[in-house]
């Protein structure tokens, strides 16, 4: 059990008390997991999850609503100590401490003073060194794709219902790095940054995905659901 400081559960109390009737807290940045509820419905129960960049194990996490629930998933991050932080507070989930690229092999990662920003994209990181945010170091790290990733680590014979995947750039590749005819989340999250609806045909992330059998079903500010055509009509039945 967590010994949790006694201003925790003093504030978890609080909100529970203040919290408008029927509202819920997101922990997620842009309300990502409020809308994912709403989409599994009666399904919120049970369920598994991949997280790729998962940043940590409540803040600014897609998946931490769900975990609170009874979900089970597999978290991934690049970032060194990220694995010992959430064993401790996620003991349920499998963690794994490695990077997802286009290809095995190493890639230079750019860490930033607020660990939301850290990508392995050398683009993005000149795009977000300046200040208040600035890099605080340059690391060599492992990468595999996610094919591989998820053909090591995805227990067997389990489903993916939802995938989130934020990778700060480097989302197309970790996208197109999967073997999409085996492994089928039913809901993809993918973080689009700089990308509007009414241009996202030409988005090439958004090609692959519908190529696939993927269709755009929401979008909050920078992230867009993608979901399997069938999982569609089982929701609109």
């Amino acid at each position: 059990m967590i010994n949790r400081p006694k201003w925790v559960s003093c504030l978890g109390r609080w909100l529970r008390d203040h919290l408008p009737i029927g509202g819920r807290l997101s922990y997620a940045q842009e309300g990502e997991d409020l809308l994912l509820a709403r989409l599994f419905g009666n399904q919120i129960k049970s369920g598994f999850f991949v997280d790729i960049g998962a940043h940590h194990p409540v803040r600014y996490s897609n998946t931490y609503y769900f975990y609170r629930r009874g979900w089970t998933g597999l978290n991934v991050d690049a970032l060194p100590g990220t694995a010992n932080l959430f064993r401790r507070m996620r003991p349920k989930d499998i963690t794994v401490e490695c990077g997802i690229g286009a290809k095995e092999g190493f890639l230079t990662y750019f860490a930033f003073n607020e660990p939301a920003l850290n990508t392995f994209s050398e683009q993005e990181a000149a795009k977000k060194n300046h200040p208040p945010y600035y890099v605080i170091n340059k690391i060599q790290l492992p990468v595999m794709t996610l094919a591989q990733l998820l053909d090591r680590q995805l227990p067997q014979g389990r489903t993916i219902d939802f995938m989130s995947v934020d990778t700060e750039g480097l989302d197309h590749e970790v996208i197109a790095s999967n073997d999409w005819n085996r492994f089928r989340p039913k809901v993809l999250l993918v973080e689009l940054l700089n990308t509007r609806l009414e241009n996202l045909q030409s988005n090439p992330t958004a090609q692959l995905l519908q190529g696939v059998g993927y269709k755009i079903y929401a979008k909050t500010y920078n992230t867009f659901f993608f979901v399997d055509k069938e999982a569609v009509s089982q929701w609109n039945a």
